[in-house]
C-alpha cells in the first residue's frame, strides 16, 4: 500500500460526499414536480409523453397499483429484449452479420437486463448487433435504473407522508427520472467518454493488419452511449466481453476514475433525497455514514490483501502485490477500489478479473453482494435495501428499551418488520440453495474450471451476483449452458422482485400511518449511536445468514495460500 494509493481512495470518497447534496437537491425538485433549469426544454416533452400514453400525472397510485404497474412495465421490457435477440439476424444495424441468439441465452439476458443485473453469458462484440446493444440493452439500462429510483421514491414517500393511501405514480416517476436525471447526465457523460477515446459509431468493424502481417478485426460500435448509462445507472453490462478492462470501454485513468464516481453518484445522492423529504437532512447523512463505514472497511481490506499478495507468491519471488488479472495502466489501487465500488453498488462492471484476486480480496466483493447490495447499492435499490435494515435496527432498539420503535415520525410495527425480514431472507435462500444444487449437479459441475474451495467460490459468486442483481462474475465458470442460463435467471428475478414487493408493502403501510412527534423516549437516529447500531445489525444478520457459506470458499482458500505463515 502506498500514500498515493490512499490519496486516490480519499479523493474518491470526498468527491462522492460533495456530490450527494447538490444532486439530492436537484432530484428532490424533479420528483416533487418543481421547476428546474431544464424545465423550459423538457417540460413540453414530459407533458407530451403523458398525453400520448394517457397518463394523468396528478393521479397517484396505491402501493399495490404502483407495484403492478412496475411489474407489467418489466414484462414489456422482457419481450422487447427477447424479441430483438431472437430476430437479430434479420434486423438492421448488424454489420458483423451476427445470427439469432439461442433461446436459453436470450431468456437469461432478457431477465438480466430488466432486473438491472446485466449478467452476461456472452461476449458482446461476438454475439450482439448494434441494434440489440442499443434498442435492447442500452434502452433497458435507462428504464431499469429509472425503475429502481422510482421505487426508492415510493418508499421515501411512505416515510414522509401521513394518513395517505398513495405513494406516487409509477409512470410519472419513471418518466421524470429518465428525462430530467439520467438522459441529461448521460449526454454530457457520453461526450466526455468520446473525448477520452471511446468509440461511438455505427460503422462496421475495422480490419487491421498487424506488424506480423496477420489480419485482425477490431470491434467498434456505439460504445460510449452504452457505457455512460451502464455506469450511471449501476447496470454494468459491457459492450465488450472484457467489460471495463477493455481499452475501448475504459481508455484512460481519468475515464476509469470518472466511471467509478458515476457508479456511486446517484446512489449516494438518494440518501440526501431521503433526508430532504422526511424534513431532516441529518437522517440522510446518517444513512450515508452507515454505507460509508462498510465501504471504507471493504476498500481497506481489499487494497491491503491485493497490495500484500500471499506467502505463496512471496516464495516464488513475486513481490509488489498481486497484479494477476489486473490492467497495468490501472494498477492495484484502482483495480481494488473499482472492485469494491462495483460490488457495493450492484453495478457489476469490472476493470480487473475478480477470479484472480487473492482469497481475502475476492471475499469483500462477495460480502458486499451478500449483504443485499446496500452499500450505496443500485440506484434507488441501495436505499430501499438499506432502509429495510434500518427498520430492523429500529425494531431491535425498541426491544432493548421496551417501547414501540419509531423512525422519522412513524411507528415501526409487526407488519413492517415481517416484510423487511421477508425481503432480506429471500436472498440467501436463492444463492445458497442454487449453489448447493450447482456443486452436486453433474451438468453444473462440468462448467467449473477449478476444483476445491476456489471452484466452490466461483459457483457461489455467480449465484450471489445474480441474486444481488450485480452481474459481475468470478470467471472460471462457463455460464452459457442450459442449467446456468435458467437457474441464474431465476435467481435474478427473485433477487429483484421478491425484494421489491415487500418494500412496497412497507411503503404503503407507512404512508397510511399518522406522523407522531418525537418524545423524550424516541431513539435518536442521526448520531453515531444509530450509525453503529445499524452497522451492527447488518453484520449480525450477515453473520447468521450469509457468512457461513462465504467462509467455506474464500477463507479456506486464503488459509491454503498462506499455509507458510501458519506453521
Amino acid at each position: 500500500m502506498t500514500v498515493i494509493g490512499w490519496l486516490q481512495i480519499i479523493l474518491f470518497c470526498t468527491i462522492i460526499v460533495a456530490l450527494a447534496k447538490p444532486l439530492g437537491w436537484y432530484m428532490t425538485r424533479v420528483f416533487g414536480g418543481e421547476r428546474t433549469f431544464l424545465s423550459p426544454v423538457l417540460r413540453p416533452i414530459e407533458a407530451g409523453i403523458y398525453w400520448l400514453s394517457g397518463v394523468d400525472e396528478k393521479r397517484e397510485q396505491h402501493w399495490l397499483t404502483y407495484t403492478v404497474a412496475m411489474l407489467l412495465f418489466h414484462v414489456g421490457g422482457f419481450l422487447i429484449i427477447y424479441g430483438v435477440m431472437r430476430l437479430q439476424a434479420v434486423l438492421p444495424f448488424n454489420p458483423a452479420g451476427q445470427g439469432a441468439v439461442a433461446e436459453d441465452l436470450s431468456f437469461n439476458t432478457a431477465v438480466s437486463f430488466i432486473t438491472n443485473t446485466n449478467w452476461q453469458n456472452y461476449g458482446g462484440e461476438s454475439t450482439l448487433s448494434y441494434l440489440v446493444q442499443m434498442l435492447g440493452l442500452t434502452h433497458q439500462n435507462f428504464l431499469s435504473a429509472a425503475t429502481g429510483i422510482a421505487l426508492a421514491m415510493a418508499l421515501i414517500r411512505g416515510f414522509s407522508r401521513a394518513s395517505m393511501r398513495t405513494v406516487g405514480n409509477f409512470w410519472v416517476d419513471v418518466t421524470r427520472c429518465t428525462l430530467y436525471v439520467l438522459l441529461p447526465i448521460c449526454v454530457v457523460y457520453t461526450l466526455f467518454l468520446v473525448w477520452q477515446g471511446m468509440p461511438q459509431t455505427l460503422g462496421p468493424y475495422v480490419e487491421a493488419t498487424t506488424l506480423e502481417g496477420a489480419k485482425q478485426t477490431i470491434a467498434v460500435g456505439p460504445v460510449a452511449s452504452q457505457v455512460a448509462i451502464k455506469m450511471l445507472g449501476t447496470n454494468g453490462g459491457g459492450f465488450f466481453n472484457a467489460n471495463a478492462a477493455h481499452p475501448f470501454e475504459n481508455p484512460t485513468a481519468l475515464a476509469n476514475f470518472v466511471q467509478m464516481l458515476s457508479i456511486f453518484a446517484l446512489g449516494a445522492a438518494m440518501t440526501n433525497v431521503f433526508g430532504r423529504m422526511v424534513g431532516n437532512q441529518r437522517q440522510g447523512w446518517a444513512i450515508l455514514s452507515v454505507m460509508g463505514v462498510l465501504f471504507v472497511a471493504g476498500v481497506a481490506i481489499t487494497y491491503w490483501a491485493e497490495a500484500n499478495g500471499t506467502s505463496t507468491m512471496h516464495a516464488l519471488g513475486l513481490t509488489g502485490g498481486n497484479m494477476e488479472g489486473k490492467e497495468v495502466r490501472f494498477g492495484i489501487v484502482a483495480s481494488s477500489l473499482f472492485a469494491v465500488v462495483t460490488t457495493a453498488a450492484s453495478c457489476g462492471a469490472v476493470n480487473a478479473m475478480h477470479d484472480s484476486f487473492t482469497a481475502l480480496g475476492g471475499m469483500i466483493p462477495l460480502i458486499n453482494m451478500q449483504l443485499g447490495e446496500i452499500i450505496i447499492g443500485g440506484v434507488g435499490a441501495g436505499l430501499y435495501g438499506m432502509l429495510l435494515f434500518v427498520v430492523l435496527a429500529i425494531f431491535v432498539a425498541g426491544l432493548m428499551v421496551g417501547r414501540t420503535p419509531e423512525y422519522v415520525g412513524k411507528k415501526i410495527e409487526a407488519r413492517e418488520v415481517k416484510m423487511a425480514m421477508l425481503a432480506i431472507l429471500v436472498l440467501p435462500l436463492m444463492y445458497l440453495g442454487w449453489t448447493a444444487v450447482g456443486v452436486v449437479c453433474p451438468a453444473a459441475v462440468a462448467s467449473m474450471a477449478n476444483a476445491g474451495p476456489h471452484g466452490f467460490t466461483e459457483v457461489l459468486y455467480a449465484f450471489t451476483s445474480a441474486t444481488g442483481n450485480n452481474g459481475s462474475a468470478f470467471a472460471g465458470l462457463t455460464g452459457n449452458t442450459l442449467f446456468y442460463n435458467l437457474t441464474l435467471a431465476s435467481a435474478m428475478f427473485v433477487g429483484r422482485f421478491f425484494m421489491i414487493v415487500p418494500a412496497m408493502a412497507i411503503a404503503g403501510s407507512l404512508a397510511a400511518k399518522k406522523s407522531i412527534p418525537p418524545s423524550a423516549g424516541t431513539f435518536p437516529t442521526t448520531g453515531g449511536l444509530f450509525v453503529g447500531l445499524v452497522v451492527g445489525v447488518i453484520l449480525i444478520i450477515g453473520g447468521l445468514t450469509f457468512f457461513p457459506a462465504l467462509a467455506l470458499g474464500p477463507i479456506v482458500e486464503h488459509l491454503a495460500m498462506n499455509a507458510g505463515n501458519l506453521f
